[in-house]
């Protein structure tokens, strides 16, 4: 055993007993971040718009401070991105992480100088956790990958901005950076595809140990190994044990990557995004992530079913840690130390233990597809068909899109079940004029296509009535029912009758 494995087992114990002493102790846990964040953020515009300097329990902040998604902060967040200091948090922050999946296109989340370590402390704590419970710590002597953004970023009225992942590489500490692949020059790489293929070219003959990515980009990463090897991953890295993960669902991919790999290996799910570092796997044994209760966030809780109710004009009731249930959905709400104030992230997330509170990612509280970590939105589908069809004489009736994550051939790509009225002449063309406008529409959806992860999106014709008779099928033909733009699963699509 290496000296810098028996050093990571010793941290690995000392950090188990910080996270038990909290975990222990999350009503107490919470309230202190409570306090913590009104005191310091009396004195920002926010705070003096919302009179927190009248706070002083919880009750006083939820009649103060309704919940809001990006667009209801957005007038703030434009005072920010202008340079003015002080308005959520004080001064100014450090990054923007640039995201996109809004009506109002690109979003701007701060990360300040108070939020950003727990970003990297919690990926670090993950695998510290890990090393406790299964002993293994080897792997650090090994090399890591951590397939990521572009660590270029830009600057605007003295705020660096970028990607979250590319922000968050400047931040890796001393101790890894030897063991950290792939190289900088190839992790500036812009193309996608370009820089996997050189990512091969620098990892194929390393002993990699450790590997980490959105599972669909990982997935592109082990195929081209497997194609320049000529044999599974496993036997390629043959130290290759502990594969982390965050952004989409894994199980999807699990099957598909054992075969890749040709054995099994242990996994660590992380819960990061760019407003925080929510959760992050912290036992083999247990199912669901660990709710990370002292890391600079304060949480709230709307039930799913309750989410758009008001009563008394009151809006939802909203929950604190304390009052959360087992296998109830809920939305989940967050106050933070980069400034985010009783905000909608717009995922809903289940407990799966409240001794210590631990959670899974059951969704989002609106339809989506991010089968791939693309985060793609009713507003972008229904917006790019309607811009296909400008000019032509195309008409649909009805249409709803479900990713196809396992095609007989080619590349995974967005399958669009179109019943259309006045079908077009030319039905590729038309499909490529979705996908051109949906690129525009989504950065993340464009990345996925430049970097072939996916293939442009594929048109099914969906039989006259066909929605009718589905709706019809499970009893919610007519009145206020819709049928979904688009849906993360194909539980509806494979009900069509398609032609």
């Amino acid at each position: 055993m290496s000296i810098k494995s028996i050093a990571a087992k010793l941290f690995a114990k000392k950090i188990h007993k910080k996270t038990q002493a909290w975990a222990a102790n999350p009503i107490a846990s919470q309230k202190a971040v409570f306090l913590e964040l009104i005191k310091e953020a009396k004195q920002t515009q926010f705070g003096i718009d919302h009179h927190f300097n009248q706070i002083k329990t919880y009750e006083d902040f939820t009649k103060q401070v309704p919940v809001r998604d990006y667009e209801g902060l957005k007038s703030y967040v434009d005072r920010v991105v202008k340079g003015e200091e002080n308005v959520l948090w004080k001064g100014k922050p450090l990054y923007f992480a640039k995201t996109s999946g809004t009506t109002s296109g690109a979003k701007y989340i701060p990360l300040t100088k108070e939020s950003m370590p727990y970003h990297i402390e919690a990926a670090r704590n993950a695998i510290l956790l890990y090393i406790h419970e299964t002993g293994n710590a080897d792997f650090v002597d090994g090399k890591m990958i951590f397939l990521q953004g572009s660590p270029i970023l830009e600057e605007k009225n003295e705020i660096q901005f970028g990607r979250l992942s590319g922000i968050v590489a400047h931040f890796v500490p001393k101790y890894l950076q030897k063991n950290r692949m792939p190289s900088l020059e190839t992790n500036c790489i812009d193309d996608w595809e370009t820089k996997v293929n050189a990512i091969v070219e620098e990892t194929f003959d390393q002993n990699m140990a450790v590997i980490s990515g959105i599972p669909s980009w990982v997935q592109m990463y082990f195929e081209k190994l497997q194609q320049k090897g000529g044999k599974p991953v496993g036997e390629i890295f043959k130290n290759f044990n502990l594969f982390i993960y965050g952004g989409v669902n894994y199980e999807p991919y699990r099957a598909k990557f054992e075969n890749l790999i040709g054995r099994k290996v242990d996994s660590i799910e992380l819960f990061p995004a760019s407003e925080g570092f929510f959760a992050y796997q912290d036992s083999q044994k247990e199912k669901g992530m660990l709710l990370l209760l002292n890391a600079g966030i304060f949480y709230e809780f709307i039930k799913s079913d309750e989410f758009y109710s008001n009563p008394e004009g009151l809006g939802p009731r909203r929950y604190t840690i304390g009052e959360v249930e087992l296998n109830v959905n809920y939305v989940l709400i967050i106050s933070t130390n980069a400034g985010l104030w009783g905000y909608n992230i717009g995922d809903t997330i289940q407990f799966t233990s409240l001794k210590p509170y631990r959670i899974i990612v059951s969704g989002r509280i609106k339809h989506y597809i991010s089968a791939f970590g693309e985060h793609v939105i009713g507003k972008e589908v229904e917006c790019a068909l309607q811009e296909a069809m400008e000019g032509t004489d195309i008409r649909v009736n009805e249409f709803t899109v479900a990713p196809q994550i396992t095609p007989i051939d080619g590349l995974p790509y967005h399958e669009w079940f179109i019943e259309f009225e006045n079908e077009p002449e030319d039905s590729l063309a038309f499909a490529e004029a979705i996908d051109e406008a949906m690129r525009k529409q989504n950065v993340y959806y464009d990345d996925l296509i430049a970097g072939k992860v996916l293939q442009q999106l594929v048109i099914t014709k969906v039989a006259k009535n066909g929605f009718q008779d589905y709706m019809k099928s499970i009893g919610k033909l007519g009145g206020q029912n819709k049928i979904p733009r688009l849906s993360n699963d194909r539980k509806i699509v494979d009900l069509l009758n398609t032609k």
